[in-house]
């Protein structure tokens, strides 16, 4: 059987975290960020993890598990 190939737009935008979760960057921290105040901004600028629902196809995307 051929491998499983990893989509290369996913593989730039996820990490695998240490215990299996996978990570993501938050969206719309990217510009008109004049009007968005600094507290908004800087909760932007941490990570977040994907959601149960995005879970299965996140990992479909990056070739993890089956």
């Amino acid at each position: 059987m051929p491998k499983m190939k990893t989509n290369s737009s996913a593989k730039k935008r996820f990490k695998l975290t240490g215990t299996g979760k996978i990570a993501r960057k938050n969206a719309f921290k990217s510009h008109i960020l004049t009007k968005m105040s600094t507290k908004r901004k800087r909760v932007l600028g941490h990570t977040s993890l994907v959601s149960a629902a995005d879970m299965g196809n996140v990992k479909r995307m990056l070739a993890i598990g089956k």
